[in-house]
Formats: C-alpha cells, structure tokens, sequence
C-alpha cells in the first residue's frame, strides 16, 4: 500500500472507529497512557500530544498546560466529548505549533503509523525546546510468552492476516535507534507485557476490530469476532508488548537544527 492510500485508510478507520485504541487498552491490567505520561508529569511548560486519537493521555496530565493536535474529526468529536481540550486538528507531518516552543511531545501509539515518518520527527526535533523530551508509546514484537504467542497466532489466524503492515516497522523495537540517528538523546528504553482481558464477544469484537488491517473487510471483521469470541471464555487473557522511549533534544542545538 503506497502513502496516499494508507492515509486514506487511516483517515477511513478513525472516521468509522474513533477512539477503539483507548477502549482496547480499557481492557488492560493497568494503564498503558499512565505508564506513557509519568516521565511528563513534572514537565514545566507546553506538552504537546501528537495524533492525540480521542486524547486520553490529557485525564493523566491533568495539571498540564496540554494541547492535543489529530487529523480526524472524528477523534478530536470524541475527545472534546469527554471534555478534554485543548484540541487542534491539524497533520502531525506539520504542526501549527512556533518552533522551540513545547516543552515535552507526547506520542501515543502513533509513530509507527503516521506519515512521511521523517517530516513527522523532523516536526518534533522543531517545535521542541533545546532540552525538551519526546515521550513515545509503540507497540513491540518481543517479550510474549510461549503461549502469548500462541494466542497472537489464534488471534491473527482468525483475521486472515500474517503481519500488520503498517509503514514504519522500524519505530517498534528499534524506536530507540531512530530517534538516536535522528538527533535525539535516548533516556530509557524500556519495554513492558500488558494483559488484556478477552473473556467476551464484545471484548474479542473489539480486539477484532483494534489492529489497522487494511485488507480487513466489515464482513470479515465481524467473521473474525464470531470466531474469536469462542476463544474468549472467562479469565481469558492477551499478552500485549508495548515499549516506552523516552528521549532529549540535546541542549547543545536548536530545535531548527538539521541532523
């Protein structure tokens, strides 16, 4: 799938499923967005939310001077419902934000599926202040237990899918060596197993619904949950890796700086 394409797809799904990535880690042990936030809760000054979806990163920095940017209506529709603002809709590849001027960047789960990955880094390298942080939360392909990963097999073979082909790969796992390359300063790696609870039809609907598959049809969506809902019988449960990086923009440049 070429870029024009897969924005149009995304456009589409966040049109049709707006904020289905916050119910999905709603189902969670504990909260992926807490977990994200903490290295931001002492930040002094802006805090910038990247394709902030339905922004529920702004219910953990409640103190922030925060402001949320998205492209889909839709989202930011949902966000305000739930009475979260500052809201912007705006391309995460150009924010209408003045350079230097953000204390610390929130990215949730989006640099893995936003486009063109290198407009997008080289916005935040410039809106960012000397010394500002980048918080990112990606998904990983490591850390499932043996029968986590069974379960991700039982879970994609109902899909119809092999992989997620989504078009930054290298911002999972290697998240860290690309904003090193980048010009960024990396504080912490780290990577941490979550379990979801997919002991429902409703539950396994969700799940179904939650992996941005473009070859996914409605109809082949809803077979998926039919099938995967007589897999999720009570205390059912679905590992899910996610990695948190946390880096600097070096002090010793500016923020319009090139790499």
């Amino acid at each position: 799938m070429d870029e024009p394409d897969w924005r149009r797809f995304v456009a589409a799904y966040h049109h049709a499923h707006p904020a289905i990535t916050e119910r999905l880690f709603a189902l969670a042990d504990a909260s992926p967005y807490a977990w994200l936030a903490e290295p931001l809760r002492d930040a002094r000054g802006p805090v910038l939310d990247l394709a902030c979806g339905s922004a529920p990163v702004r219910a953990e920095l409640p103190d922030a001077d925060w402001v949320g940017i998205d492209l889909s209506s839709a989202e930011l529709a949902e966000a305000a419902r739930r009475g979260r603002g500052p809201l912007v809709r705006a391309d995460a590849g150009v924010i209408p934000v003045a350079s230097g001027s953000v204390r610390a960047v929130c990215a949730a789960m989006c640099l893995p599926v936003v486009t063109p990955l290198p407009d997008v880094l080289g916005e935040i390298r410039r809106v960012l202040r000397p010394g500002g942080t980048l918080a990112a939360l990606v998904p990983s392909q490591t850390g499932l237990s043996p029968s986590g990963a069974l379960s991700w097999v039982r879970v994609m073979a109902a899909l119809r899918a092999v992989r997620q082909p989504w078009p930054n790969p290298q911002a999972r796992d290697g998240l860290a060596a690309l904003l090193r390359t980048s010009g960024f300063r990396v504080r912490s790696d780290e990577r941490r197993v979550f379990r979801l609870a997919v002991d429902s039809a409703d539950a396994a609907q969700l799940l179904a619904d939650a992996l941005y598959l473009p070859a996914l049809t409605p109809r082949r969506a809803e077979a998926a949950g039919r099938s995967l809902a007589r897999w999720a019988v009570r205390g059912r449960h679905l590992e899910l890796p996610l990695r948190r990086v946390v880096a600097d923009l070096p002090t010793g440049r500016t923020s319009q700086e090139p790499t």
